[in-house]
């Protein structure tokens, strides 16, 4: 007896059924194809920007500049900040004697110009903050420090930055103007060390900049002077000539001197370019 034909069994319901099946094959080819362009781009920076950057900065741009090589990293994931602090001066001492470094951000023009004069920089170096002085002291400031004369009294540890790097460059260009002579009972070779002087009780006072009296928190108070304007420090930042990776290198400049990169700085208390 014939088996009663049912509608799959139509030549046309198989026609059907085949051409469903190409389109379901075909849409699963793609969803892979989409799928694997996805899984290959993850971890990449949309920008191309990947590998190792040595950044070399002045020591008052270290809370700063840790939360500006983080940014950078999450917005180029294929990329990582390694950023060095000290003395501007030693800093750019080393990079004149072949220090591996992409970046150097300096915290005077004085100390960048070691790095120009030298050939060793690429371009010509930005601009990208400026910075003011303070005086550092205890939180109860219990010798009622006012201002720099006061700094200038018998009795008073005074703590300051050597000449040679920018923070004591400027600290002499304060009391010059003011017409006074320290007495300062250590000279330190970055400003990071005078701050941490004053924090420890180990002088009374610290010559340092407002970044510095901000990031301390409730460590120290700090104390301003009307001579701190004729002090202000300029910062320049610049990709260095022999850098391995000059590409990420500019591209790191670039974002520090950007309107995203601007931010973080005057959060943290720089004064504009």
């Amino acid at each position: 007896m014939p088996r009663p034909l049912h509608l799959w069994d139509s030549p046309a319901e198989g026609f059907m059924n085949r051409r469903l099946s190409t389109i379901v094959i075909a849409t699963t080819v793609i969803a892979v194809g989409l799928a694997g362009c996805s899984s290959s781009k993850k971890g990449s920076s949309p920008n191309g920007v990947t590998g190792t950057i040595v950044v070399f900065a002045a020591s008052s741009l270290k809370a700063t500049f840790t939360t500006l090589a983080a940014n950078f990293a999450a917005a180029n994931p294929g990329a990582k900040v390694i950023p060095s602090y000290g003395g501007s001066d030693t800093l750019a001492a080393q990079i004149t004697q072949g220090a591996p470094v992409d970046v150097f951000a300096a915290a005077s023009t004085t100390t960048m110009g070691t790095v120009t004069k030298a050939g060793d920089a690429t371009g010509t170096p930005q601009v990208f903050a400026k910075n003011e002085l303070e005086i550092a002291v205890a939180p109860s400031n219990p010798l009622h420090i006012a201002g720099l004369a006061d700094l200038t009294k018998a009795g008073v540890k005074l703590a300051v930055c050597a000449p040679t790097v920018p923070c004591g460059a400027a600290e002499t260009k304060a009391f010059v103007a003011a017409k006074l002579t320290p007495h300062p009972v250590t000279l330190e070779q970055d400003v990071a060390s005078v701050l941490t002087k004053v924090e420890l009780g180990e002088v009374d006072a610290g010559m340092v900049y407002q970044t510095d009296v901000k990031s301390a928190g409730s460590k120290v108070v700090g104390v301003n002077f009307a001579e701190a304007s004729s002090a202000i420090n300029t910062y320049p930042i610049v990709a260095i000539k022999n850098a391995k990776n000059p590409t990420a290198a500019q591209a790191f400049v670039a974002y520090v001197v950007s309107a995203a990169g601007q931010a973080v700085l005057h959060a943290a208390g720089f004064q504009q370019p």
